[in-house]
């Protein structure tokens, strides 16, 4: 047999309960790998359905849609069961945020003279950086949810959406189930961690 070394020995050196333990951890191995392809056929499935049931939906209005993006939740009749699809982007800022950084501070300047150094304290703090180094993208989108006529500032606020660029997606299929007679659901474990 292979050690972790890459050695070989031969079976007749190993003990007895190491090799015990080999075979326990390769069988369990073994049911927890046929699980997770069974888990994945499941997702699989699970996805195609929504997407199918979208379309026929949609299709009562003539209507066809494309691609599985967006959030939708399925309901049961009895209002007991839940699926729900959702689609997270992963959003991250190119170039353009330093433009859109520049154009903001100069209106902090021409808005704040005089004023107590805490205003622009609002403003810079949408980009702060975290301990990797990441700038919350939630803080900086919503600097564009403020009415402010400035073109400057609308000049920043368009470098902000300019800037943005989607990293990538997760895709989750959640199945919930009522807590009683409560507004509340809570969610069928699909992981080992949460059965």
């Amino acid at each position: 047999m292979t050690n972790p070394k890459g050695h070989l020995v031969p079976v007749s050196q190993i003990k007895e309960i190491d090799l015990m333990r080999d075979k326990l951890v390769m069988d369990m191995v073994s049911k927890a790998q046929k699980m997770s392809d069974q888990l994945a056929q499941l997702k699989g499935e699970l996805f195609a359905d929504v997407q199918a049931f979208i379309e026929l939906s949609a299709g009562e209005y003539s209507v066809k849609v494309g691609g599985d993006k967006g959030n939708v939740t399925l309901q049961s009749y009895d209002g007991k069961y839940q699926v729900k699809r959702a689609i997270q982007e992963s959003l991250t800022f190119d170039e353009r945020l330093v433009a859109a950084k520049a154009l903001i501070d100069s209106c902090l300047q021409r808005w704040s003279e005089g004023a107590q150094p805490e205003l622009q304290v609002l403003v810079h703090d949408a980009f702060q950086v975290d301990k990797a180094g990441n700038i919350n993208t939630g803080r900086v989108l919503g600097l564009r949810r403020y009415k402010i006529t400035d073109e400057e500032w609308m000049r920043a606020m368009q470098a902000i959406s300019d800037a943005v660029q989607v990293n990538g997606s997760k895709s989750y299929i959640r199945i919930l189930e009522r807590v009683g007679d409560s507004e509340k659901f809570s969610l069928i474990p699909l992981d080992i961690a949460g059965v």
